[in-house]
């Protein structure tokens, strides 16, 4: 039993850079625990809302099935124009895309894009194109909401806005889908990427 107390208490003590390091480890995944994404893409907003201005204007007046088509383009290039803003933006900031608070805004930020992908083809197939648009608008405000939470305060205020004007449209008749995605799409986009941008480094 002495021996045994003898044996731990001269236990050699632990070197100072072992506590050194594994504080620093720490601290250091606090702070990124505790951290914002920040490189959310306000002129990337701008010129996605312009794009969505744009397609409602080629849009406009055509059939309900062209609709679709010109949107379903104008999203493919909305994603892409966005991946492009944000990996400008976050270099720009030397933020970089594989911390903690990306990978969580990224994981916040798919899940709900996908859903909206598979419905969108399940509506499709069942030819409910009039549905498309609330439906788009109410998860890419979901999206924008989850993904938002590990970011700056306006990106959730504009995620309830998309949710609100998805859910409205769902209200709309057919005929103006249109005018809710250019309303969504292009005027939210517009406003709150500048306002991002003017408040937030671009």
């Amino acid at each position: 039993m002495a021996s045994a107390q003898r044996a731990t208490r001269f236990q050699p003590p632990i070197p100072i850079e072992g506590r050194a390091a594994d504080n620093l480890r720490f601290i250091r995944d606090t702070m990124e625990r505790a951290a914002s994404f920040t490189a959310v893409p306000g002129w990337g907003g701008v010129a996605i809302g312009c794009t969505a201005l744009l397609a409602g204007a080629v849009a406009f007046r055509r059939p309900l099935g062209e609709q679709f088509q010109v949107w379903l383009v104008e999203g493919l290039a909305a994603m892409v124009l966005g991946a492009l803003f944000v990996r400008w933006k976050s270099k720009r900031l030397a933020a970089s895309l594989h911390s903690n608070p990306a990978r969580r805004v990224l994981l916040s930020f798919a899940p709900p894009l996908v859903a909206g992908a598979v419905l969108t083809l399940v509506l499709f197939r069942l030819n409910e194109l009039s549905a498309i648009a609330g439906m788009w608008m109410l998860l890419y405000g979901v999206a924008v909401v989850a993904g938002g939470a590990f970011s700056v305060r306006i990106v959730p205020v504009m995620g309830i806005c998309f949710m609100l004007f998805g859910a409205l449209s769902f209200l709309a008749p057919a005929p103006w889908q249109n005018v809710c995605l250019i309303a969504g799409f292009g005027g939210l986009h517009v406003v709150f990427g500048y306002l991002i941008a003017r408040r937030h480094g671009g």
